[in-house]
């Protein structure tokens, strides 16, 4: 797949994939597929195996889960524990707007993580972040 100005910059605004130099941005282009999604498409199910990230190109896209919801907007990124487990969905996230997007599948992401530790690293320290940010929301939904 060839790296177009807006996969490059939803890449680059994605908390994984932001420090990374553009010859990183280029590979991880190379191993997603562009997808597409209209109005009221599911993209993941919550329960079903996960298989790959996905990163918001455009459009918005609601993530339902334990009866809460927010709406990911270009940039914003789901599914990433799939790249490193195949557990199952937790959520659902259906595209509430036609949505263009880059998936990324596990089993490919992973022979790209091994040449390219850098990448680990960063995911690492992103994973870190959105821990701490779940781990403050059930703080702040334990003490209402």
């Amino acid at each position: 797949m060839e790296g177009s100005a807006i996969e490059t910059q939803a890449l680059k605004s994605t908390p994984f994939f932001s420090g990374l130099p553009s010859e990183d941005l280029e590979s991880i282009l190379h191993v997603g597929q562009a997808v597409s999604f209209e109005q009221g498409d599911t993209i993941v199910e919550e329960g079903a195996p996960g298989d790959a990230m996905y990163i918001v190109v455009s459009g918005v896209a609601r993530v339902e889960a334990g009866g809460r919801f927010h709406d990911l907007r270009a940039g914003a990124f789901f599914g990433e524990m799939a790249l490193i487990t195949s557990k199952k969905r937790m959520a659902t996230v259906t595209a509430t707007e036609p949505v263009e997007a880059l998936r990324i599948p596990a089993d490919a992401f992973q022979a790209f993580l091994m040449e390219h530790p850098a990448v680990g690293l960063s995911m690492m320290k992103a994973l870190v972040d959105r821990l701490r940010e779940v781990e403050q929301r059930i703080d702040a939904w334990m003490a209402s």
